[in-house]
C-alpha cells in the first residue's frame, strides 16, 4: 500500500519515530475528499522539506459514534479504503486511534504535550480550521496554535476548501448522495463515490429471467449509499481469483446500477444491483467495487413486466451514453 506503515493505536508507535521530529495532521478523513487531500498533501510536502516522517492520525470508529451514537454519520468508506487513499498521497505513517480506549479523556493541553509532542515528536502540526480536539471537544484550531507555540511546535491552520461557494466536507458529500447527486459527490471527492461489498444472491426479482441478470450487494447499515434510483457506473471485481465467464478481476466494466429496497420479496435491506453491460459471468461470492458516475432516473413503480422491460432497455441505453460505453 504505497509504503505506508499503519499503526494500530499509540502503543504501536515506534519509540524512535519522533527522534528527529515528525509532521502530523489529524482528522477522521472520511471519504478522503479534495479538502482532505489538500491538507494531507501539505503535511507530506512539509515533512519532505524537513526531512522527517509524515504522520496522519485518524480515528476508527468515528468519534461521534462513540460519544453520541444517535448522531453517527453514515461512513463514506471503510477504514481500509481510507488507508488506501491516504497512502496514495505519500504518507509515511497512518496512526489509527480508537476513542473508546485512547485520547477521549485528555485535556487539550495533555493531547498536545503527551501525544503530539512526547509520543509523536511533532515539529509541525497541520489541522483544518474547523478542527476540534480534547475532552468535550474543548480545543479548537486556534487552541492548537496557542498550545503549539508554548511547546515550540509550528502549527498551520489550513482553510477549508470551497467549491462554488459550498464547503467541501464529508457532510456535504453525504447530502449530495442522499439527493442522488452522484456527479456532484464525485466532484467533491475527486473520484467516483463507490460501494465495496461481496456479491450475494438477490431477493428474487427475476433479473436473469428478464434478460437483465444483476450482481447484488448489500452495504453495511452504517455505510452511505446513494438515494434510491438507477445510476450509470462501473463494476470491478477486486479479489484475484479467476472469474467463470468473460470478465477479468481488476477490470472496470460499465454497469447500470439500481439502488433500493424490495419489500415485495420481503427484503427491506437497501441493495445495490448492477447489470454489467455486454458480459456474462458468475460473480456470486466475489468482492466488488461499484463506482457511481451519473444518475439515470429516480426509482419508479411499474404496472406490467412489459413496462419494466421497456424502462430497463432505456436505462441501459442512457448508461451507455453517460459512460461513453
Amino acid at each position: 500500500m504505497s509504503g505506508v506503515d499503519i499503526l494500530a493505536g499509540l502503543n504501536a508507535v515506534p519509540e524512535t519515530l519522533g527522534n528527529n521530529g515528525t509532521v502530523v495532521t489529524i482528522g477522521v478523513f472520511d471519504g478522503v475528499h479534495r479538502g482532505h487531500q489538500m491538507l494531507i498533501s501539505q503535511a507530506v510536502h512539509r515533512a519532505r522539506e524537513l526531512g522527517v516522517p509524515s504522520v496522519v492520525m485518524t480515528f476508527d470508529p468515528h468519534p461521534v459514534t462513540v460519544f453520541t451514537p444517535d448522531r453517527s454519520p453514515a461512513a463514506l468508506m471503510s477504514l481500509e479504503e481510507r488507508a488506501h487513499h491516504i497512502a496514495e498521497l505519500g504518507v509515511d505513517y497512518l496512526l489509527v486511534i480508537d476513542f473508546r480506549h485512547e485520547l477521549g479523556g485528555l485535556t487539550p493541553q495533555e493531547y498536545v504535550d503527551d501525544v503530539l509532542v512526547s509520543k509523536l515528536g511533532a515539529r509541525h502540526i497541520l489541522v483544518g480550521e474547523n478542527f476540534t480536539f480534547g475532552k468535550d471537544a474543548a480545543g479548537t484550531a486556534t487552541t492548537m496554535a496557542q498550545l503549539g507555540e508554548q511547546a515550540g511546535v509550528d502549527v498551520t491552520i489550513v482553510r477549508l476548501l470551497s467549491d462554488g461557494g459550498v464547503r467541501v466536507c464529508s457532510t456535504a458529500i453525504r447530502d449530495q448522495l442522499s439527493g442522488g447527486n452522484v456527479h456532484t459527490a464525485t466532484d467533491y471527492m475527486g473520484r467516483p463515490f463507490s460501494v465495496i461489498a461481496p456479491i450475494e444472491r438477490g431477493a428474487g426479482r427475476g433479473g436473469k429471467e428478464l434478460g437483465y441478470p444483476t450482481a447484488n450487494q448489500y452495504a453495511s447499515d452504517a455505510a452511505a449509499v446513494p438515494a434510491d434510483g438507477v445510476y450509470a457506473g462501473w463494476l470491478t471485481i477486486i479479489d484475484d481469483a479467476p472469474i467463470d465467464g468473460d470478465m477479468e478481476p481488476g477490470e472496470r466494466y460499465p454497469a447500470a446500477i439500481s439502488v433500493g429496497t424490495n419489500p415485495t420479496f420481503g427484503d427491506l435491506r437497501r441493495s445495490v444491483e448492477s447489470f454489467v453491460l455486454d458480459r456474462d459471468a458468475d460473480l456470486y461470492g466475489r468482492m466488488a467495487r461499484v463506482e457511481f458516475v451519473g444518475k439515470v432516473r429516480d426509482m419508479l413503480k411499474f404496472d406490467s413486466v412489459d413496462e419494466l422491460l421497456e424502462h430497463m432497455a432505456r436505462d441501459v441505453a442512457t448508461t451507455r451514453d453517460i459512460l461513453g460505453a
